[in-house]
């Protein structure tokens, strides 16, 4: 019993080892790749704000040879959960280069077509397309126009006092769905940008608006609308839109 006790310790003695050097390895190769993650973000960090600002993202832009419109760049920030347009910090790189497994920019490139995958899964679009709206509304700057170089767009946007920066001027709209939206319901897109376009009604859209088109392409065939029921609380601009698709049909 003695020799079958002290053998048990010796052996638990050297499991314990063995689990403290993986430990300790797994501790230290994690402590690398973090390293050199933070090394790539300081190869397009501002030095004095510490933050990587469009000047960076359009120079990582052309160093993942990636068009600056590519919506690949925005599933990046939606990735990191970057919290305002045009700016990564470094806490937000770590976290979205971190869950891609990219430490270099080799591997941030080919990391890029799996994130559009993971992205444009039923799961994990209407996260995606709610965020961009959100992302967008951090770039507003009151009665001017803020050209986004780096990412898609120059937009102007027109917020009122009463509305606080949770609506979008329908310019820019237009250029968010057909970046958001565009290669996978075409003909709803198109349609709606171009009714957008003509009306006078609205000026900006809301959130709530903006989802319920996400919800309109899912639910609804087109362009035969048969499923469409103005009684079920669909937002008044769907209820036009349906209603100057179907007297165009007419």
């Amino acid at each position: 019993m003695r020799r079958s006790a002290a053998s048990k310790k010796k052996s638990d003695s050297i499991t314990s080892s063995t689990t403290d050097l993986f430990r300790s390895a797994s501790s230290k190769a994690t402590t690398k790749e973090m390293d050199r993650i933070d090394h790539l973000f300081h190869q397009y960090a501002n030095t004095s704000s510490n933050l990587i600002d469009p000047e960076g993202i359009e120079e990582l832009c052309s160093n993942l040879e990636v068009p600056h419109t590519d919506i690949r760049i925005l599933m990046l920030a939606w990735k990191m959960k970057a919290e305002k347009q045009g700016y990564f910090t470094q806490e937000e790189w770590r976290r979205g280069l971190k869950a891609l497994r990219a430490d270099t920019l080799n591997k941030l490139k080919k990391a890029l077509p799996e994130l559009e995958k993971e992205v444009r899964r039923q799961s994990n679009f209407a996260d995606f397309y709610a965020y961009a709206f959100r992302y967008c509304l951090t770039g507003i700057i009151l009665n001017f126009s803020f050209c986004i170089r780096y990412l898609y767009f120059t937009c102007l946007f027109t917020v009122n006092a009463e509305e606080k920066q949770k609506s979008i001027d329908i310019e820019t709209i237009c250029q968010l769905l057909e970046i958001v939206m565009g290669s996978t319901f075409r003909a709803q897109v198109d349609y709606f940008v171009e009714y957008l376009k003509i009306q006078n009604d609205y000026k900006v859209i809301n959130m709530d608006q903006w989802m319920g088109f996400y919800r309109f392409c899912n639910e609804i065939s087109f362009p035969e609308m048969t499923e469409y029921n103005p009684e079920l609380a669909w937002p008044l601009v769907l209820d036009n839109f349906v209603e100057w698709i179907r007297e165009k049909q007419a």
